[in-house]
């Protein structure tokens, strides 16, 4: 069974978990339990919109997918602790017809790993034809070479749709329903571009906030090895496209000293004061529900072995009442995320 997720939600939530309260359904309080929705069914009827007829001309002529030959697998949605975490596995085949100079010319399309533990852009495509005749060739090397990235993109719709528009109402509402929207937020954030805006300032780690609450502040240190380069671990700090691929979507920032990023909706925000690339990168970083104009300073060192890869993360001036769930949050939404999503590890299934 795959490695859970650990529910990580009350850094922005106020830890909901122990709040009992009226629910109109008056059963599993605070989506505490483990439910779990079938999509298999859904998921085949989704695909098979998708890409039967899906057009993928180019410029060895016409082509477009008329059927889908094999779609085996499963899929499903779970809601565990009002987290959401979404699995699927599918074996796709697909044929396909096309004209190279009005001849006409047939084919399949093999997809064997469409999966949770990949990105649309790890996809396997297997392009074949029926005969070997040299236009069926031509049309062969031009979806290897224009057409997979179509299919890409489109299988693409298929993971955001199973984890966006198939999860909803998996849960339930509270009386205050800003808890659970903050949580779909956090599991769940594709924010195509409209992430609230965030601002930053200077770094307050002596315990006085610009508000003036004082504050019981408490350091940080925490590591993970990484099976790749110092490079790849940096860039997969600093790359933007690197950095929204980790934050399942959510995240955007701009590799440079004064600039910003933010993550989860603009709950985890912050910016760039220093790049000293591969070794160093040094933040100021803050959660939206700290106290206004406080932020802790994050210097992240990075130091390449013989086979691996230490990143070392020292964090100054976190409010000790969020110590234990910051600890665990860099181990689940920076290293966990960056080994699911670029292999920079090993996983126990």
């Amino acid at each position: 069974m795959k490695n859970l997720l650990r529910d990580y939600t009350g850094l922005v939530t106020g830890d909901p978990r122990w709040i009992v309260e009226e629910r109109p359904d008056a059963t599993n309080v605070n989506n505490w339990h483990w439910t779990e929705k079938n999509a298999c069914s859904w998921s085949k009827d989704y695909l098979r919109d998708l890409l039967v007829g899906l057009n993928l001309k180019n410029s060895a002529g016409s082509c477009k997918i008329t059927s889908i030959e094999k779609c085996e697998g499963d899929a499903s949605a779970n809601n565990r602790k009002a987290k959401i975490i979404v699995f699927y596995e599918w074996e796709l085949s697909l044929k396909w017809v096309g004209k190279v100079k009005d001849k006409e010319v047939k084919g399949f399309i093999s997809i064997p790993n469409l999966s949770d533990e990949n990105t649309a852009a790890d996809l396997d495509i297997q392009i074949r034809t029926e005969d070997k005749s040299d236009e069926a060739q031509t049309m062969k090397d031009a979806l290897r070479s224009e057409g997979t990235e179509i299919i890409r993109q489109t299988l693409n719709k298929y993971i955001i749709a199973l984890k966006d528009e198939y999860t909803k109402g998996m849960i339930l509402p509270k009386k205050d329903t800003s808890v659970s929207s903050t949580m779909s937020k956090l599991s769940l954030s594709h924010d195509e571009g409209q992430v609230a805006a965030v601002s930053t300032g200077p770094a307050k780690v002596n315990g006085i906030s610009n508000t003036g609450v004082k504050l019981d502040l408490c350091d940080i240190n925490t590591e993970a090895s990484m099976k790749c380069t110092a490079n790849d671990v940096y860039n997969a700090l600093t790359r933007p496209e690197m950095f929204v691929a980790f934050t399942n979507g959510s995240g955007q920032i701009e590799p440079k000293v004064g600039g910003k990023f933010h993550m989860f909706g603009g709950n985890v925000h912050g910016k760039i004061l220093e790049l000293d690339p591969p070794k160093k990168i040094v933040q100021d970083w803050r959660f939206k529900h700290w106290p206004e104009g406080h932020y802790s300073r994050v210097t992240f060192t990075i130091d390449e072995k013989q086979d691996t890869t230490k990143v070392k993360v020292n964090q100054q001036g976190v409010p000790a009442s969020d110590q234990e769930k910051t600890r665990e949050g860099w181990d689940l939404f920076y290293w966990d995320a960056m080994k699911r999503t670029f292999g920079f590890g090993s996983y126990i299934l």
